[in-house]
């Protein structure tokens, strides 16, 4: 294959991103969705499309393939593609209804691929349980949580049929099983390493143990499965968790910007960095869909009505932002390739270690 393209594993989180503002943070901006609503939807199918092809493309070469499926931690962003579909589904179904069935087809070739992720799952799991200390073990794994919560709110939009109370309760305990794992891993992991660090070990990704949870409240609201005072709680823990961690990610802020300058130490382009930009959305999708709904009503309606109008400012400026640097960041790539004296072709070996170690050890941490 000569002219695989390499492409960031992780780049799913850029549809997962982009696709919850679309879902729910837009409702915030009434001109905004409007008047760009649909094109933005269009648009984003159009990132999907392309990310998506190039990963299946990739996914395929057996040079990518093994070494990616040999990392028990790295390989957990396939939770990333999955995730990324449901929501991409979600936002199609909200601006054009009308194409329902192709939606249905979509959701139900991502609910297959989640079965095959979830043998993926239980054997990366049962593959870091027994050599925990082998491994960095970040935040990345819980989207093994993300990617199963996601399907229960792509079905209760487009495939409500499979809505009973068995199903959704099955998958529910899944999503929460992979999570009680997956935080229990992170936490051995940094409870063992002594000498770890803010600056270089804590990483974005770790942003997904609020956002696991925002996707577990959302499909919980979602099905109306749990009553309005178990969910005003689980609100109250997921907000607080949220706190916690982005305390931590504003120390970690500020020690980088110490050792690195501010360019270096938080405004360089890291594609892990789109994870906190889905948390924030999804921490708002929750917190809006709950608060839409009636059988929710809850003593802290107010409070949430006032938080959902200030949430939604740092949901949209973060996004920006991200936007920006990842504009920035392609600027400076291709500005590089034209300054480049090297003209020689790589040649097919070459490529082939490229695809090889893209797979088995990208980045996808910081």
């Amino acid at each position: 294959m000569k002219n695989v393209k390499i492409i960031n594993p992780a780049a799913g989180a850029i549809v997962m991103a982009l696709g919850i503002f679309l879902y729910a943070g837009i409702e915030a901006f009434p001109l905004l969705d409007q008047m760009l609503g649909e094109i933005l939807t269009i648009l984003l199918g159009i990132i999907g499309v392309v990310i998506y092809t190039s990963l299946t493309r990739q996914f395929l070469h057996k040079d990518f393939l093994l070494p990616f499926l040999s990392n028990p931690v790295n390989s957990f962003v396939m939770g990333a593609w999955i995730a990324g579909i449901s929501v991409l589904c979600n936002v199609i179904l909200k601006y054009f209804p009308e194409v329902i069935v192709w939606v249905q087809v979509i959701a139900v070739v991502n609910t297959l691929c989640w079965f095959v992720f979830l043998g993926f799952c239980v054997y990366n799991f049962q593959q870091l349980w027994k050599w925990q200390a082998s491994y960095s073990i970040h935040g990345v794994i819980l989207l093994s949580t993300v990617a199963t919560q996601s399907l229960v709110i792509v079905w209760s939009e487009s495939l409500p049929f499979l809505l009973t109370d068995m199903v959704v309760i099955s998958v529910l305990y899944f999503g929460l099983f992979f999570y009680l794992c997956g935080v229990y891993l992170i936490g051995v992991r940094y409870k063992r390493e002594k000498q770890w660090t803010l600056t270089e070990d804590w990483t974005n990704t770790n942003c997904i143990i609020h956002g696991a949870l925002s996707i577990t409240g959302l499909a919980i609201v979602s099905t109306q499965l749990m009553s309005s005072l178990f969910i005003m709680i689980f609100w109250v823990m997921v907000f607080s968790l949220l706190l916690v961690v982005e305390t931590v990610e504003i120390m970690r802020a500020v020690t980088r910007i110490r050792e690195y300058g501010w360019r270096k130490g938080i405004f360089t382009y890291n594609i892990s960095q789109w994870s906190r930009n889905f948390t924030f959305g999804m921490f708002y999708a929750f917190t809006m869909t709950m608060h839409e709904n009636p059988y929710y009503m809850n003593a802290m309606y107010h409070f949430h009505e006032e938080f959902l109008t200030w949430w939604a400012w740092i949901v949209l400026f973060t996004l920006i932002g991200e936007i920006g640097l990842w504009f920035e960041a392609k600027w400076h790539s291709v500005q590089r390739k034209k300054e480049s004296t090297a003209c020689v072709k790589p040649s097919q070996t070459t490529r082939k270690q490229a695809i090889r170690m893209n797979g088995k050890s990208h980045n996808v941490n910081r």
